[in-house]
């Protein structure tokens, strides 16, 4: 489980870290629960805070006030483990993307934990193959497109098998056929216990496979609902929902 207890999170601070009079919370005293194995999206507005939000569940941003802790150690007491539990990918591929070649980075977290060649190899080709880009290993990360460079960060942290996925804005820059490979390897990854948590301003392709639907607007919860009575909620944070105002359907 991954639990907030009223996290702060402020931007604005002096040289010495000293809150200053222009200080301002990108997270006001946000306390959420994501259980094993949820399915939950994290929706608003840019600028809304979830990006900030999501960037304390292992460690990456530190709060200014409250409490994170990751299957119920402390995040600060044991950033390795919580990185390994929690496994990241961000909205913009050119911050995690570390290898020349598509193969040499979707192995380099595996690679890390020491596993056999033969887990390594498994891990990146079902990896790739979950990205539409199965076969592609020796090609060189600075000849993909702005998409593919995308879909080769979320194989990186697909290749960990963590036991939470968090992924920001993950379709942005993807194709049709490539949005719903993605889709449907988030919806394996739930189905096989993965928590998966997904930050977006776009409910269109994960409306229908949450479990919850937490809204942010000004660095707090102004939602937390089912989906079914999030999405009444959602279109005055700025976020589009399905057409009609539904959930849409889970395209196999």
């Amino acid at each position: 489980m991954i639990d907030l207890d009223g996290v702060t999170c402020r931007y604005g601070r002096g040289e010495d870290n000293a809150e200053s009079e222009g200080a301002t919370a990108a997270v006001d005293e946000v306390s959420l629960a994501v259980p094993d194995g949820e399915f939950l999206v994290v929706a608003g507005a840019n600028g809304s805070g979830k990006t900030t939000l999501v960037r304390t569940f292992n460690g990456l941003v530190e709060p200014d006030a409250g409490h994170v802790s990751v299957n119920g150690t402390p995040v600060e007491e044991d950033l390795v483990a919580a990185r390994s539990a929690v496994g990241m990918v961000f909205q913009d591929p050119r911050d995690q993307l570390v290898a020349a070649t598509v193969g040499a980075d979707v192995a380099f977290g595996p690679e890390n934990l020491g596993l056999s060649h033969d887990e390594i190899d498994r891990r990146v080709d079902e990896a790739l193959a979950a990205v539409n880009m199965a076969g592609r290993e020796r090609e060189r990360i600075d000849s993909l497109s702005g998409g593919e460079r995308e879909r080769v960060a979320i194989a990186g942290a697909l290749a960990m098998e963590p036991d939470h996925l968090v992924l920001d804005e993950p379709f942005t820059g993807l194709d049709e056929p490539a949005r719903r490979s993605v889709v449907a390897r988030l919806r394996a990854l739930h189905r096989e216990g993965t928590s998966v948590v997904v930050v977006t301003h776009d409910l269109r392709d994960v409306a229908a496979l949450a479990d919850r639907i937490v809204g942010l607007a000004d660095g707090r919860i102004a939602v937390d609902a089912p989906p079914e009575e999030a999405v009444e909620s959602l279109p005055g944070l700025d976020v589009r929902v399905p057409e009609g105002g539904g959930i849409g359907t889970q395209t196999e």
